[in-house]
């Protein structure tokens, strides 16, 4: 698929990068729930361009591509411009990502003590100096993800400008300053007014943590589409839930059965991609597959403590034979 921001079927609906998270197997699992192979658009969690330069085999291999995957956007994150392009030319000579995607928003102290993620907000010239350079040596688009500001959530409606003017082809907009980090409400509001600023297709970002919120978020932020980041945690269903909203289809609760596949195949697609002993890294997907449900507490316990695959779904098997 030839990716173009512009063109593309509006609303842009895309799964949104998040570290630790949104690995190769948990878009696989996306793409497979949703049962279309060019819905949504992921986009990778972030890689360390130093790291890519370097050549560490652990961070290469984060940018590998299954093809159930794509499209696919690989983001990174870094500030020496001439870094960030040699990463971004190593990624596409070795993967050929539909896209790629600067990290420009990322609020955590180890990312933005050394400048990078939403430290570069506050670098306008520096950050046009990344665009510019990423941007001579690939062929693909360039999206950037930045927030609404340092700490003045209006400083986006200036930096949203730097960035097209640079030669950014999307940006993504999160509805919250870097001094709120996650907490507060996302200002979906400010987002449409950074919208109105630029030419380019602009997606908003927060708070958007069920399908019923999502013609609500397009309607307030006026944006050309959303980036879904941990709404989709534990539920891959909310992309196929908002085109069945879109079709006037009414949303129905995720039935246990169906949740438990799910959990199930996804195991095993954590399990292909890191080994068959890569249980300890699985465990944090539980909490968010069974946030809320009432037969989660009782075996809450064993599963965090499965050591392997066949005790983690022996456990699932009980859950299971505990709702006949």
């Amino acid at each position: 698929m030839k990716l173009d921001w512009k063109s593309l079927p509006h609303p842009i609906i895309a799964l949104s990068p998040m570290a630790d998270m949104t690995d190769s197997a948990f878009c696989r699992l996306v793409k497979e729930v949703t049962g279309e192979p060019e819905y949504p658009i992921v986009f990778r969690e972030m890689v360390s361009s130093e790291a890519v330069v370097r050549g560490n085999n652990k961070t290469l291999d984060m940018t590998d591509i299954h093809p159930g995957e794509r499209p696919l956007v690989q983001q990174i994150f870094g500030s020496d411009p001439a870094v960030m392009a040699e990463a971004a030319r190593i990624i596409a000579e070795q993967h050929q990502p539909e896209g790629f995607d600067v990290n420009m928003g990322c609020p955590v102290y180890k990312i933005v003590h050394n400048f990078n993620g939403a430290a570069l907000m506050r670098e306008p010239e520096l950050a046009t100096k990344i665009v510019k350079a990423m941007k001579a040596v690939i062929d693909v688009p360039l999206s950037i993800k930045i927030r609404l500001g340092w700490s003045d959530p209006t400083e986006c409606l200036t930096f949203a400008k730097v960035l097209e003017d640079a030669g950014a082809d999307l940006l993504t907009i999160h509805g919250r300053t870097k001094a709120q980090g996650y907490s507060g409400v996302a200002d979906w509001e400010m987002i449409r007014r950074a919208k109105a600023a630029v030419s380019i297709p602009v997606l908003a970002n927060g708070d958007v943590h069920k399908s019923e919120l999502m013609p609500k978020a397009l309607e307030v932020s006026g944006c050309d589409g959303l980036l879904i980041a941990r709404g989709a945690l534990g539920n891959p269903w909310i992309f196929k839930q908002f085109r069945e909203l879109g079709a006037g289809q009414t949303v129905l609760p995720v039935a246990f059965e169906e949740r438990m596949r799910v959990v199930h195949r996804h195991l095993d697609l954590h399990l292909e991609q890191y080994g068959p002993t890569a249980v300890n890294t699985f465990r944090k997907h539980l909490s968010w597959y069974f946030k809320g449900q009432a037969h989660f507490k009782p075996f809450k316990e064993a599963l965090m403590k499965a050591q392997t695959a066949d005790q983690l779904k022996q456990v699932l098997v009980q859950m299971s034979a505990a709702q006949k």
